[in-house]
């Protein structure tokens, strides 16, 4: 069974980190690039960061230098540090497989207000 289940958002401060996880399985995890989305209210859902199969990485320039992708293909689980957040980083944050393009987990709520 597919599964892909983001967690560790929460309520920060401007300024403040978060590390968000998705845990996956059912998936072939370490063959697929994979990505971070987020969609904020009102807003399309956009992609904010990829991770590729050979480890290379890319950001959209609204995070860049202060998000930081990683994979740790042994637990097939992605993770998305952030730093620096910003009260227009609030979004719902969501891990994708190039795998399975169409399927989406749950998300994970992140907000950043003082």
């Amino acid at each position: 069974q597919v599964q892909l289940v983001e967690s560790g958002g929460g309520l920060v401060q401007p300024g403040g980190s978060l590390r968000l996880v998705c845990t996956t399985t059912g998936i072939n995890f370490s063959s697929y690039p994979m990505f971070w989305f987020r969609q904020a209210p009102g807003n399309w859902r956009e992609k904010v960061a990829t991770i590729d199969t050979d480890f290379s990485t890319g950001y959209a320039d609204s995070v860049k230098g202060r998000f930081t992708i990683s994979r740790d293909n042994a637990k097939n689980t992605l993770y998305l540090q952030m730093d620096n957040l910003r009260p227009q980083d609030t979004a719902k944050y969501y891990c994708n497989s190039g795998q399975l393009p169409n399927y989406w987990g749950q998300g994970t709520q992140v907000t950043v207000s003082s």
